[in-house]
């Protein structure tokens, strides 16, 4: 995990080059194509001591509670995702960051998968905005 300044994201695919995007990632699976981006809070990476790297998330996101965007579409930036499902966090987690109890701690709170709706660049800093009825981005 590398963490970086901007990341392309793929319609249909996820982060441009990642290794879920060329289908080589560990969990990767046909069975579970909105598997394209996981987010995470970064206020509960804080809470738990956790650096950005600490749950392996692709994107963190402040000031939202990313479960309220489950079946909804949002933009970042260039991009526009859409909500799939809670991304329970697995064993391996707690493994890395010698932490057992990490998977208790993170019921129901382990960030967010999402698929990419439309690609384009995220930025650090850029805002996240669920879209509706006459917002500029759902239009594009």
């Amino acid at each position: 995990m590398v963490a970086q300044d901007s990341v392309v994201l793929v319609a249909g695919v996820g982060v441009a080059g990642d290794r879920y995007a060329t289908r080589r990632g560990h969990w990767s699976d046909p069975r579970w194509r909105d598997q394209q981006l996981t987010l995470v809070e970064g206020e509960l990476l804080d809470k738990l001591g956790l650096g950005i790297d600490g749950l392996r998330r692709n994107v963190v996101v402040r000031g939202m509670n990313l479960n309220d965007l489950i079946g909804l579409e949002f933009g970042i930036g260039e991009a526009v995702m859409r909500g799939q499902r809670i991304c329970s966090p697995c064993r391996y987690i707690g493994e890395l960051n010698d932490r057992p109890s990490l998977l208790k701690e993170l019921a129901g709170r382990g960030g967010i998968r999402v698929s990419v709706v439309r690609g384009g660049t995220v930025r650090v800093g850029e805002e996240l905005l669920v879209l509706g009825i006459g917002d500029p981005i759902a239009e594009e």
